[in-house]
């Protein structure tokens, strides 16, 4: 059923409540006479017209401060957007400029090169700036295609997507002694798929797992956690590096952002950038806790697949 708005009838309201004031007068102060009751009708009438007022002029201010507010808000928005803008360009100037820096260097070295061994690792060096850039601008591009691209909405298994991204982040033969343990929640029962894209949910988790493999000793392990929680599948992925100083980590999921602790170990700076952004468009959400010398454990939490509902029976 469907109700009028209230303030349709607050202009009706003072004449209604003034006669029924007057009929209750006449019902149950039958003695007085006629002009005091006629009296006491315009007083109240006269009141309530006033109250009236009242009333909407505190709604008007009201609105009008609400409506301040939702200006402030939007300014704020835009002056935090413009801010986070300026950062970024700086940031991408910083890092095309590091290794077209380093290029120039080894080309204007090259001609001087006395020896085959020292030009070859002056072009070595040259191909691996060039490498370093190209990552960036596939990076990038990745996280422009996250904002416009439609997603697949697939079931994923996330006990056979975890063991491939293992196996795939240790294929590097950098990494083929670390140690990456996969802890997954079966018992009372397996852990249900979730819906997403495949390829970007794969992105995504290599990303965490790389970035753990790359702040930790070979010797020391990772451990990967996933396990059912209500509505929500939580993987924890931890490792025992050397930690996010509490002062970065808010900001370690902005594009392009290099930590204290991270600026040694080459990356783009994207790679959590892209998590959280995957995580995002799949309902989910990425957190992180920390603790500076003993490590890191990011937390990515998400929807699990809704189970079809039975068809209803039909009585014959």
């Amino acid at each position: 059923m469907k109700f009028l708005p209230l303030k349709k009838f607050l202009p009706l309201m003072p004449l209604g409540i003034a006669i029924v004031a007057g009929i209750s007068m006449q019902v149950f102060f039958p003695q007085l006479p006629l002009l005091a009751i006629r009296m006491d009708f315009g007083t109240g009438l006269m009141f309530l017209g006033g109250l009236t007022s009242l009333v909407w002029e505190a709604v008007s201010i009201t609105r009008a401060a609400a409506e301040e507010e939702k200006q402030r808000c939007i300014e704020e928005a835009r002056a935090e957007q413009g801010d986070a803008r300026r950062r970024f360009v700086r940031r991408l100037d910083h890092e095309v400029k590091n290794p077209l820096t380093a290029m120039r260097a080894a080309l204007a070295n090259l001609p001087d090169a006395t020896s085959a061994e020292e030009r070859a690792q002056l072009r070595e060096e040259i191909l691996h700036q060039m490498e370093r850039l190209g990552r960036l601008v596939s990076d990038l591009r990745k996280l422009a295609e996250l904002e416009e691209r439609p997603i697949e909405e697939l079931p994923v298994n996330l006990e056979e997507l975890l063991n491939e991204v293992i196996e795939t982040a240790r294929s590097n033969p950098d990494r083929a002694e670390c140690q990456v343990r996969l802890a997954i929640s079966n018992v009372p029962w397996a852990l249900p798929p979730v819906n997403g894209d495949p390829d970007l949910l794969f992105l995504a988790f290599y990303n965490l797992v790389d970035n753990a493999l790359k702040f930790t000793q070979p010797e020391n392990p990772i451990e990967i956690r996933a396990f059912e929680d209500g509505h929500l599948l939580s993987v924890e992925i931890a490792d025992s590096g050397p930690g996010i100083p509490p002062e970065d980590q808010d900001r370690v999921f902005e594009e392009l952002f290099r930590g204290a602790n991270a600026r040694g170990i080459e990356g783009s700076g994207l790679g959590l950038a892209l998590v959280q952004r995957i995580i995002q468009r799949h309902g989910g959400k990425t957190t992180l806790r920390s603790r500076p010398g003993q490590g890191t454990v990011f937390t990515v939490r998400l929807p699990v697949q809704k189970a079809p509902s039975s068809p209803k029976s039909s009585n014959n």
